[in-house]
């Protein structure tokens, strides 16, 4: 292969728009995108129940952790929401917003957002070499970079071209890393780029773990045997010393293994960062969002000879007000004129500040996506690593992690924008300085 190729490695979606970016930005210039996933797409493919949730429709740096908001900021602005839905909808995927502010195509159909990326990667001109599993990058004496792998093959009909690799691999003057985090690593986001960017000299965050991940609880809880049950709640990270850290409001859904949902997908990255620095900290659940606990406690000694739980169910399910009553050692067909005070202030504790005794999470085979990485610190504003001149890095790599409702698929978009155009502009010059982006 000639030495002024850009190779990018993972076809995904930061993948693919870095490729397609590349390739339109600078036709002269060889294009390769390598994936050695079993399925290529296959996180866009079960993104959003199957429909794919391509982006929101305001996004800013406010819904994402990781790096520094500034520096995340530079990069969203590169490619906001209005040019992600201009490309698709270039591409034939007009989309649609829900009223969640959430946008999916108008077919509900995460196929066509995949065979869009692949359609626009093909007439760009971008070679697709799948499957191809990369074991090694390894800088070269002339300031370019040699990819390891297996012997090439020929590409899939979505690509054009065929691409073949010899057992010194693939040459490149620059190569772009977008091969995921480690989240549902069975679509092939197996965390290898950890190795590949330490390899090479780049700093990672000093812990990396699932995000957006729902929460276990324990053995024979009383919420798991909830399971299907959904309810809007508030969840509250707090220290040891009862110290606010977090608040998300949203659904939360009872499960045979403790809670998720919207909410608790959300709260996921901000409980485990807690616990880092703090393992006495914890979740809180207000079951009833719009309710304070001087307020509850109003309208249980109001409720006269009715059942407890009618002062509960409404609004919330009659089995979680059950439950709740449970929890606080109530019967819940006690009239409220002849509750006691202890049992009011308990039942009003649990209602509005019950602490889930969360016991870990479910771990990276369902977490939505990767929180830690390569700090943007490490990056130019191009993406580009700053003591490695030709080598960017976009996507879940990053330490980047959005919340729930297509915040993630933006960065993949607007990353994989930034660092495409970066990588065209460096080899296209030729020149060996990092490029600005």
């Amino acid at each position: 292969m000639k030495k002024d190729a850009i190779v990018v490695i993972g076809a995904g979606a930061a993948g693919l728009m870095a490729a397609i970016t590349a390739a339109r930005a600078a036709p002269q210039v060889r294009v390769v995108a390598v994936d050695g996933a079993p399925r290529l797409g296959a996180k866009i493919l079960i993104a959003g129940g199957g429909r794919c949730n391509v982006t929101h429709h305001v996004v800013t740096e406010r819904d994402f952790h990781g790096s520094t908001p500034a520096a995340i900021r530079r990069v969203l602005r590169a490619f906001d929401v209005e040019a992600a839905r201009r490309f698709f909808e270039a591409e034939g995927v007009p989309l649609k917003r829900e009223s969640t502010g959430k946008l999916f195509p108008v077919s509900d159909r995460a196929q066509d957002v995949l065979q869009a990326l692949l359609g626009a990667a093909r007439r760009a001109g971008v070679e697709l070499l799948h499957p191809y599993k990369v074991t090694a990058i390894r800088p070269d004496d002339v300031g370019g970079f040699e990819v390891d792998g297996p012997k090439g093959r020929e590409a899939p009909a979505a690509a054009t071209g065929t691409v073949t690799g010899g057992p010194a691999g693939l040459g490149a003057s620059a190569v772009i890393l977008a091969p995921g985090g480690r989240s549902v690593p069975k679509t092939g986001s197996d965390g290898s780029g950890y190795a590949m960017v330490s390899n090479l000299g780049l700093p990672l965050t000093p812990r990396i773990f699932p995000a957006l991940v729902p929460l276990r609880l324990p053995d024979g809880h009383l919420v798991r045997a909830l399971s299907g049950l959904a309810t809007d709640v508030r969840l509250i990270v707090v220290s040891s010393s009862g110290r606010h850290l977090a608040s998300v409001t949203g659904a939360l859904l009872c499960t045979h293994q403790g809670v998720s949902g919207p909410a608790v997908l959300d709260v996921s990255r901000h409980w485990q960062a807690a616990m880092d620095d703090d393992a006495q900290s914890g979740v809180l659940v207000n079951w009833l969002p719009d309710v304070v606990a001087e307020d509850l406690d109003r309208r249980f000694q109001n409720h006269g000879a009715r059942p407890i739980r009618r002062a509960l169910a409404p609004p919330l399910p009659d089995r979680l007000a059950d439950a709740l009553c449970a929890l606080a050692g109530v019967d819940p067909d006690e009239p409220g004129a002849t509750l006691t005070r202890d049992a009011r202030k308990r039942l009003v504790a649990v209602c509005t500040a019950w602490r889930l005794p969360v016991v870990g999470t479910r771990g990276f085979e369902v977490a939505e996506v990767t929180a830690g990485g390569v700090p943007l610190s490490a990056l130019t504003a191009g993406l580009e690593a700053r003591n490695r001149p030709g080598l960017f890095v976009c996507g879940e790599l990053c330490d980047v992690d959005g919340r729930i409702g297509g915040f993630n698929f933006q960065w993949a978009w607007a990353s994989g924008t930034v660092a495409g155009r970066a990588a065209a502009a460096r080899v296209a010059a030729g020149t060996m300085e990092p490029v600005s982006g």
